[in-house]
């Protein structure tokens, strides 16, 4: 029984090993996206951004993260775009002042790629998306333990109620109505 007793308190913290939690360093990290615009794409960010991710190589099923995003902090580097995108045509930042994902789960593994499920919310409305992800890995560096991944997708604007847009007197529309997004993420190790 001893014995027994003993292997389990030595293999115990091997079977129920969690995932690091990694907070994401904004110094480090990027949320963009692009959209259509006539016959080209605009590309803008937003610049304020949090949040946090669950990563253990090998184990997707305890992959998971949660930002918050300040849609106020729109940047497309043109003021006045960035003000209209604030106002109740585009974000309305003063009615739907967050932005925020939190994943569902991750399937899809291969390599260090997978699918990342989860619930976007947008211009106060909440909608299921899927977003491609890749995996960088974990590194020891001078900041301690770091992980990354990017996350890309396309989602419609129009789903999360984001419906303005001009007709042109040439026929077709001003903007598109899929937005691709990309997310970069670099993340400290959380301590304690």
């Amino acid at each position: 029984m001893k014995e027994l007793i003993a292997a389990a308190i030595v293999f115990l913290p091997y079977g129920f090993a969690s995932a690091e939690t990694f907070q994401i360093d904004p110094a480090h990290s990027s949320v963009s996206f692009r959209v259509r615009h006539l016959v080209s794409k605009v590309t803008g960010r937003f610049n304020k951004f949090e949040g946090n991710f669950d990563y253990e190589k090998g184990k997707p099923g305890a992959w998971k993260t949660s930002a918050n995003i300040d849609p106020a902090s729109i940047n497309t580097d043109v003021p006045k775009r960035d003000d209209h995108l604030r106002s109740p045509d585009f974000f309305d930042v003063a009615k739907c002042p967050e932005m925020a994902f939190k994943s569902t789960k991750v399937d899809g593994v291969k390599g260090d790629k997978a699918k990342l499920h989860g619930d976007l919310t947008l211009h106060c409305v909440t909608k299921p998306v899927v977003l491609d992800l890749e995996l960088a890995g974990t590194v020891n560096s001078p900041m301690g333990l770091r992980a990354g991944a990017t996350a890309t997708g396309k989602v419609n604007r129009k789903d999360f109620g984001i419906v303005w847009n001009k007709t042109l007197d040439s026929g077709g529309l001003m903007l598109g109505d899929d937005v691709e997004i990309t997310i970069e993420v670099e993340g400290g190790a959380k301590k304690g």
